[in-house]
């Protein structure tokens, strides 16, 4: 299936929000970044006793800007399954099983910095969540800088006992439009009830001001990636100097960077806390360990 067959449609037209679930097959992972699997989106979010964070998958996050620096945001739909009506990023989503060419790329692709497969799984999604024509982006421009590991129970939509949630390993892709380069944007409303650009600072004021408001007078939410990825990678880092970012590999790591979510995403029906940062810490101690043992040996 290429990503020309994945044309922006209402899910009334065709499949539901329910057979998209049950059909896509999400990506299964290791803590590193090993594909061991695949299963249905559905499952992979599912959030219980079992699986109190769902089942660790893959992921891709695109910020977009145009040629002036500012980035593209979509508001997600009333109707999404997860994360409804928060704004976020220019296009979140999965690189599936299934599709020719393949959207799944191995360790080797990561370690030099390819991953082709998230790219093609990013232009598949532009098309379908924002109506951007993949004759209008060119996956070669992609920029994979890093990934980060997190997870977030989704209590705010569905309350405490949440039954769904987000637990990835997420490549950031930047774009940026050259000079004169325009997007045709035609939001499928089953995905995207709203879009906007914004300057940095714009963002920042969005995310900070608890005041702030959409255009119908509702107080602004954020998905919890992309607000702790705003507070300690895009603003500070990336966004600082996009030309820097974007042409050379300054912020091109090869690493996962790993977080929890912050403190009102924790719950759900798995009654999931803190574990990343515990995670991390066992990593760092074991790593600090066998740094000694090598300076006891050489010595």
């Amino acid at each position: 299936m290429g990503i020309l067959a994945c044309r922006p449609m209402k899910w009334g037209q065709g499949m539901s929000q329910e057979d998209f679930m049950n059909k896509d097959q999400c990506i299964l992972l290791d803590t590193e970044d090993n594909v061991i699997g695949q299963c249905s989106k559905k499952k992979s979010h599912i959030f219980s006793e079992l699986a109190p964070r769902g089942i660790l998958h893959r992921a891709f996050s695109v910020f977009l800007f145009d040629s002036e620096g500012r980035m593209l945001l979509q508001k997600r739909a009333n109707d999404k399954v997860t994360f409804r009506s928060v704004w976020t990023n220019t296009c979140c989503s999965h690189p599936l099983h299934g599709y020719n060419p393949t959207e799944v790329d191995t360790q080797e692709d990561v370690k030099k910095g390819v991953a082709n497969g998230v790219k093609r799984a990013a232009v598949r999604k532009l098309y379908q969540e924002l109506g951007i024509h993949p004759s209008q982006v060119e996956p070669s421009r992609f920029k994979f800088l890093t990934r980060l590991h997190y997870w977030a129970a989704d209590v705010v939509t569905h309350g405490p006992k949440a039954p769904w949630g987000e637990h990835e390993i997420d490549y950031i892709l930047f774009y940026q439009l050259k000079e004169n380069e325009k997007l045709d944007i035609n939001p499928n409303e089953e995905e995207v009830d709203d879009y906007k650009w914004v300057t940095k600072e714009e963002l920042v004021k969005m995310i900070k001001d608890p005041e702030m408001t959409d255009k119908n007078g509702r107080k602004l939410l954020w998905s919890p990636w992309f607000r702790i990825i705003v507070e300690r990678f895009l603003a500070p880092l990336w966004w600082k100097d996009l030309k820097l970012t974007l042409g050379t590999d300054q912020f091109v790591d090869g690493k996962i960077h790993r977080f929890d979510c912050s403190e009102e995403h924790f719950g759900g029906a798995g009654h999931a806390g803190p574990w990343l940062s515990k995670l991390e810490k066992t990593r760092a101690q074991e790593e600090s360990k066998q740094e000694k043992k090598k300076t006891v040996d050489e010595y």
